[in-house]
């Protein structure tokens, strides 16, 4: 089990990175943008990603994932101003899940996780986790793709440099 942590921890690790790499590529005020009133800022779905990762993962191996406290709906307003505040809640929600994740025992792996009050392998929870963050942080690559337009800078292979960047990666040494 030891190998999927580490692998999981990577993926995470890895869509965390994604959104930083976004968050560089608009000004302070594009992080508030809205397509339309039913769309979400980047600022919002940090807002979301945070109270989700704090509530998911305190606490994780003893109490249910969905805590009293959290107050979802709020997620989805403009609760967060500036980028410093942003960032904030990014990284405390982030450091929420990598310190649960770091204290998982040899022991926890036979646990059930809860989840809104459905049972859950510790497996299954994380790979919940696994593919609920990165469907997010694929709307903020795509927010951010939009505001920046022709000033952006791929975060993968560029249109159109897939041939090259495949040479590249299957050069002889």
């Amino acid at each position: 089990m030891k190998e999927y942590l580490t692998s999981a921890i990577k993926r995470f690790e890895y869509y965390k990175t994604l959104a930083e790499q976004t968050f560089a590529q608009v000004n302070d005020e594009s992080l508030f943008w809205l397509y339309n009133e039913e769309s979400n800022s980047i600022a919002m779905i940090v807002q979301h990603l945070a109270g989700n990762m704090l509530s998911r993962w305190t606490d994780f191996l003893t109490s249910d994932g969905e805590k009293d406290w959290r107050n979802r709906d709020a997620e989805f307003e403009n609760a967060i101003t500036n980028r410093a505040e942003l960032l904030t809640q990014w990284n405390k929600g982030w450091d929420c899940l990598f310190n649960a994740l770091n204290s998982i025992g040899d022991d926890d792996w036979e646990k059930d996780i809860y989840i809104r009050n459905e049972r859950h392998s510790l497996v299954d929870a994380i790979n919940r986790q696994l593919s609920h963050y990165p469907y997010h942080v694929g709307q903020i690559v795509f927010i951010g793709k939009m505001i920046a337009g022709a000033d952006w800078h791929s975060l993968s292979i560029p249109k159109g440099k897939s041939g090259s960047f495949n040479s590249e990666k299957f050069k002889k040494q």
